[in-house]
């Protein structure tokens, strides 16, 4: 099995991901949805309505180039046409680990720039967080 679909498995195993079109929807129109993923074997109507969700936001659509069996297989349904992978970094990792990386370029580089922010959130709320509990060195 190839690692990107490793990672939407362990990203729908996580909690990081929403499966089919109806999820995907609502979570890129909540602003959410970090990368859309298609099935190389959805229909143009499918494709059309993930480029849709995404269309004058950040978030970014991939097609890839598994079936929707290949994607279904790995998170446990009979096929699978979209999902939507919702923590940036988990998305960078996958755009990573496709087949077909190069072609995706921009939208790793996008991806890679809001995980590095989130990153920084988070440090800088853990960091005060100590500073309340403990106060600021000096």
């Amino acid at each position: 099995m190839d690692r990107a679909l490793n990672y939407l498995a362990l990203a729908r195993k996580a909690g990081l991901a929403e499966l089919g079109e109806e999820p995907v929807g609502a979570i890129t129109r909540a602003g959410k949805g970090y990368l859309v993923v298609v099935a190389s074997d959805a229909s143009d109507h499918t494709w059309r309505r993930a480029k849709s969700f995404v269309a004058g936001t950040e978030q970014q659509c991939v097609k890839v180039t598994f079936t929707k069996e290949e994607l279904g297989f790995v998170v446990g349904r009979q096929s699978l046409a979209i999902a939507a992978v919702t923590d940036p970094a988990m998305a960078a990792s996958m755009v990573r680990a496709l087949p077909d990386a190069p072609r995706h370029a921009a939208a790793l580089a996008v991806l890679e720039e809001k995980a590095a922010k989130l990153k920084q959130r988070k440090d800088e709320a853990k960091a005060h967080k100590r500073n309340v509990r403990f106060g600021k060195k000096k």
